[in-house]
């Protein structure tokens, strides 16, 4: 490996950021951003919420809907309870498909929740929605595919919304402006037999 003076270093760092610079300078569009966080790595609802947290900052106001999730507290409900001008945070889910054994009933809940976050994406007061874990019901045929990539395409032009969940579909990965799959290397509960623990899973 091959050292650098520290001029030559200095001199090398003043080109990347004058090439960057011109780049960023370029980039001159702004709208709003279909986002889609999928794949079977931990941290998919975890980065969307960071963005949650991101646009309160802001003074943005969120509306956030939980497919499947909703029958267990979670830290992030209380902390996003805690700015109700900003955020509208509603787990609308009654477990995964395997505890409640219900299908029918799966499909009305899920139905009930996308309900609501049209209703978010159709509401000018909302700059963000979070469907968080749609993917999830998408995989299960709860809901029409072609529905719901009909809504996402006619979105108020700013609107920003985000999709979660493993197994995204193709043609929603497509659409998207944003798309990241969270890849897993390891994960304790598989590895260590390590159970769900509050501040880290919930």
């Amino acid at each position: 490996m091959v050292e650098r003076t520290e001029e030559q270093h200095s001199a090398k760092m003043k080109k990347k950021q004058a090439a960057h610079d011109r780049i960023v300078a370029s980039r001159t569009v702004e709208k709003g951003l279909l986002i889609v966080h999928t794949g079977k790595g931990k941290g998919k609802t975890t980065a969307a919420l960071g963005m949650v947290v991101r646009a309160i900052g802001h003074g943005r106001k969120v509306g956030v809907v939980q497919f499947v999730k909703g029958a267990m507290t979670t830290g992030e409900k209380v902390v996003f309870d805690a700015f109700p001008q900003n955020v509208a945070f509603k787990p609308m889910g009654e477990g995964f498909t395997w505890d409640t054994q219900d299908r029918a009933r799966d499909m009305a809940v899920a139905r009930e929740a996308w309900e609501e976050v049209k209703r978010m994406i159709a509401d000018p007061s909302y700059d963000m929605v979070l469907a968080d874990e749609l993917n999830i019901v998408l995989r299960y045929d709860y809901l029409p595919l072609d529905e719901v990539l009909e809504t996402l395409a006619a979105r108020p032009e700013m609107k920003h919304v985000i999709v979660t969940g493993r197994n995204a579909p193709q043609a929603l990965i497509d659409m998207a402006d944003l798309a990241t799959e969270m890849t897993l290397l390891k994960h304790p509960f598989r590895e260590q037999g390590v159970k769900a623990q509050a501040g880290i899973e919930y």
